[in-house]
């Protein structure tokens, strides 16, 4: 082919390209769309730059580290006296990372991911040590996910186990053993509704765990490391470290020893009465401080999920997930003292005489000032006084003894529904106490609108309405405080575990609510109930003691809620120290009365706490035929002490010192003492001492002390290192803490000589 050709050639395939090329219109869109994408492009960089940068770059940080939560330490419990109520020990929580899991055969890394035979091994280890279902566990094991919770909590006894096992079967990585808490409460069921208990995570629930959950938990601290694609920690990668900052540490006004008392006889008195239930509080009147705050049936802190019921627990496998539920929650709140409410009865005649003698409207002893033929005529019907008793011509203070209705409506008329309100809620029974712990109930009164004749006459003698017990007990307080109402407490101070320092709660004054005279009358007239009422059963020997009992029956209509019976005393009833309320709900009875039921338990009680508090009898008899109490004092507060101090401290005021031997006794400080602060003990008592080196307790078997002289009773304690208190002469005839009880060294045993 010629050049001429092949230049005909070359011209004649340009035109066929040129023929094929993109038309105009065409080329004029793809460029628009190019650039569109190209806009649109930018605009979403921008988007992910500036908008949503600060929000990826937090992501990116999430999957590029590690964080390892560090739990604090929860702040203890104490009791007034020192003596731990709640406390953290520490166990251990069992995790996984599924894609790490490795074993070691003949120097050879196997990944449980590529052995299904090695995952399976390790779920059925797993959960033969830690009692769990073994499909679950497997499913766990065979997850994606870069960590997996196994269990949580354990005892050091299964984690042992479980290092045994890892080790036997060559397990080098993937199961992690990472430490944690757990809550324990030394005395189980003991002030378990004002205490309450803590959930999983370590949360409180219910009474003082829940109320002072931001006071006790602290604030976690982390670790922060570099992480690989699969979330394990890049080893040699740089570290931050955040300290977890511990809960602080709180001392309740609650004495265990009280406590210990009151629940005895709270037991005692509503088992041997057939009761439903019972509750007692005794109150420190002049600071509000709550000693003791019991309600029987109790329940186990350390096993909160059990029901406390005996037939419940009978059929509790019949019960739907949502009736155990429901039942469950009733007895976490079933403290009756303040979450439940209850008709007052006829200790309520105390606030309405305190009313009308505060208003002028009578006094003590006026006689023939009230009148009672049985019965009162109020509106369109009777009212009977209790067993139709007919009192006739009376006294306010004769009618205070006996409890008569028609008196009390007949004051309640004359004082008038507007005045009594008035009282009422200075009184505090229109508010709660706010004392410091979960769930406290309102009271439920009628409104004065709907408050008529027949509601007033009710009213007037404590029925038909709705109180707590804490709220009784504060107002009869303020009888015993000269007139001044002091708030309830539970709390007495919080203490930094970190720094030391310490909060105290201090008294709070509410309000004057009547005079210092009006205060005495009736303080004067509660004494005349007891001395002169033959069967109030409320005396305590060597005592002087005031009291009311109170009576209420059923709500209309509900007979199957039984009775309740109540009793409220003061003692020393002149100048009182403490005021006591006990109740006693549905007692299985013919003869339902607080004199009855409620006196003797609260009887039994004073017994033993009036001279373990150190409150001197007020019978001068020399012949040992009634109770005189011994030579007694109160033990001084040395934690926070060098050991040495301590132990000089308190041999200078006569005390015998129990302690480990420590090289560092100048240094190590002490942390508890066994008697707390302020404990009254016999002179010469044994007090124990604790630090952070030596907090192994040893406790002791109470001995039989029945029928023993006092020297024979005190050296049996003293072989035990137990402390002695005492009151009367001869030979023993009860103990305050029964025989084959077990109690620590130091502790204190009261023992009644006749």
């Amino acid at each position: 082919m010629g050049k001429k050709e092949k230049k005909n050639k070359k011209e004649k395939n340009r035109r066929k390209v040129l023929n094929k090329a993109v038309p105009a219109t065409r080329l004029i869109a793809i460029i628009s769309v190019a650039v569109i994408i190209f806009i649109l492009l930018v605009i979403r960089i921008g988007w992910i730059q500036f908008v949503q940068g600060a929000e990826l770059k937090e992501l990116a940080s999430r999957q590029q580290t590690l964080n390892k939560i560090i739990s604090p330490n929860r702040g203890t419990i104490y009791d007034t006296n020192g003596k731990k109520l709640a406390m953290s020990t520490k166990v251990d929580t069992i995790t996984i990372n599924p894609k790490k899991i490795v074993a070691k055969e003949n120097k050879k890394e196997i990944k449980a991911t590529e052995n299904p035979e090695l995952q399976e091994k390790v779920a059925k280890g797993l959960a033969d040590i830690f009692s769990l279902d073994y499909a679950t566990v497997l499913a766990q094991v065979q997850s994606t996910k870069s960590t997996e919770t196994i269990v949580k909590k354990v005892e050091q006894e299964l984690v042992d186990k479980l290092t045994s096992w890892m080790k036997e079967n060559n397990i080098v990585a993937g199961i992690n053993i990472d430490e944690d808490s757990k809550r324990y409460y030394p005395y189980n069921d003991m002030a378990a509704y004002v205490i309450g208990f803590t959930g999983a995570d370590s949360d409180g629930r219910y009474g003082i765990e829940h109320y002072w959950d931001s006071t006790l938990k602290g604030t976690s601290g982390k670790i922060v490391t570099a992480a690989d694609v699969d979330g394990g920690q890049i080893s040699d990668s740089a570290e931050q470290y955040i300290e977890a900052e511990n809960g602080s540490d709180i001392y309740l006004t609650i004495d265990v020893n009280i406590q210990k008392i009151v629940e005895d006889y709270l037991k005692q008195g509503v088992t041997a009465n057939g009761a439903a239930a019972g509750s007692c509080i005794i109150m420190n009147p002049k600071t509000g401080e709550i000693l003791s705050m019991a309600t029987y049936p109790s329940y186990d802190l350390n096993n909160p999920y059990k029901i406390n019921s005996e037939d419940e627990q009978k059929n509790w496998d019949t019960y739907s997930s949502e009736e155990k539920n429901t039942k469950l929650l009733n007895m976490w709140g079933g403290d009756r003292n303040f979450s439940k409410t209850y008709e007052p009865g006829s200790t309520f005649k105390l606030i309405v005489a305190a009313a009308a003698l505060e208003e002028g409207i009578t006094s003590t002893d006026v006689a023939g000032d009230f009148h009672c033929e049985g019965f009162t005529t109020v509106a369109d019907r009777e009212i009977k006084c209790a067993a139709s008793a007919v009192h006739g011509s009376q006294t306010l203070r004769m009618a205070l003894r006996n409890s008569c209705n028609a008196a009390f409506i007949q004051l309640g008329q004359r004082v008038g529904k507007n005045t009594l309100y008035r009282y009422f809620e200075a009184f505090g029974f229109f508010e709660r106490t706010g004392f410091g712990v979960t769930g406290e109930s309102r009271s439920n009164f009628h409104s004065l609108d709907e408050l008529g004749p027949v509601e007033l006459a009710t009213t007037s003698f404590g029925q038909r309405f709705d109180i707590t017990p804490l709220q009784l007990i504060t107002a009869v307080s303020a009888i015993a405080n000269n007139g001044t109402l002091i708030e309830p407490k539970i709390v007495k101070r919080v203490v930094n575990s970190s720094t030391k320092t310490e909060t105290e709660i201090e008294a709070k004054e509410q309000r004057k609510v009547i005079s210092e005279k009006t205060a005495k009358e009736l303080r004067d007239m509660m004494k005349s109930v007891v001395e002169d009422r033959e069967n109030i059963y409320g005396d305590v020997k060597g005592y002087t003691i005031g009291g009311k009992t109170g009576t209420s029956e059923p709500p209309v209509g509900h007979p199957e809620e039984g009775y309740v019976v109540s009793y409220i005393a003061t003692a020393p009833a002149d100048a009182p120290e403490i005021v006591t309320l006990v109740v006693v709900y549905k007692p299985d009875s013919k003869d339902p009365y607080g004199s009855r039921i409620a006196a003797p338990i609260a009887s039994n009680i004073l017994n033993d706490v009036l001279p373990y508090l150190g409150i001197t009898s007020e019978d001068s008899d020399t012949t040992g035929t009634t109770a005189t109490v011994s030579k007694t004092t109160k033990v001084t507060d040395v934690t926070n002490k060098t050991l040495t101090e301590a132990k000089k401290t308190l041999e200078n005021l006569g005390f015998t010192v129990i302690c480990a031997d420590n090289p560092n006794s100048n240094s190590i400080l002490v942390t508890e003492q066994v008697p707390g602060s302020g404990t009254v003990i016999q002179e010469g008592g044994v007090v124990c001492l604790y630090t952070d080196e030596n907090t192994v307790r040893t406790s002791v078997e109470v001995p039989d002390l029945t029928g023993m002289t006092l020297q024979k009773a005190r050296s049996t304690l003293a072989e035990k290192n137990l402390n002695i208190l005492y009151s009367g002469s001869g030979t023993v005839k009860s103990q305050s803490i029964g025989n084959g009880s077990t109690v620590e060294q130091g502790s204190v045993i009261t023992i009644y000589l006749e």
